[in-house]
């Protein structure tokens, strides 16, 4: 059944399976959804997706819509499918959901796992790193980010030895920073 919900997520994510599989999160996000919703729920909405038919057909985003994300009991769930793979957050349901379909017991809102915030797919979607995770590497903050789908990217101003380029401004001697005493940790503080 991990596969069908593989196969499922990547149609809602735009992501491949591939990917998928290469956050490491597959088999934490498909054991949390089957934890909190049931694997009779679950496998109602892989076989929903799969009696969708072909994934070339013209009206396939159509059908999706009205089929899963259009119905009171799958459209939540799916949802938060598609959340979970981009923040690694679950969600706790709507009221409404748990009110018609039942409550339960695990459905409250928690990050999934310690690395689901750095394997989140929101990172790859914007070209970004996760702050204070998988860095990017020396230097890269010296250029703007590449946004996919611009055409020309910003040019850079000049470096500050060519002609041309913005001076900074001389401090004055008044504005010099203060300079501190170092400390070695052999010296007595007071």
């Amino acid at each position: 059944m991990i596969n069908d919900f593989l196969t499922f997520s990547a149609e809602l994510t735009a992501f491949t399976v591939f990917e998928l599989r290469g956050t490491g999160q597959a088999d934490a996000y498909f054991d949390t959804l089957e934890a909190i919703v049931g694997r009779d729920l679950l496998r109602e909405l892989l076989d929903t997706y799969a009696a969708l038919g072909s994934a070339a057909s013209p009206d396939r985003k159509e059908r999706l819509r009205r089929a899963i994300f259009g119905d009171e009991k799958l459209g939540p769930v799916a949802r938060n499918i598609i959340k979970l793979w981009y923040v690694g957050i679950w969600y706790q349901l709507p009221r409404a959901w748990a009110e018609a379909y039942g409550a339960r017991e695990k459905d409250v809102t928690f990050m999934v796992s310690a690395s689901a915030y750095t394997e989140g797919l929101l990172w790859p979607a914007i070209g970004a790193h996760p702050p204070g995770a998988k860095a990017p590497g020396y230097g890269s903050w010296a250029l703007p980010p590449r946004i996919p789908g611009l055409e020309q990217r910003p040019s850079l101003p000049p470096p500050a030895d060519e002609p041309g380029a913005p001076q900074r401004p001389r401090r004055r001697n008044s504005e010099r920073p203060v300079s501190l005493p170092i400390i070695h940790a052999s010296q007595p503080q007071e």
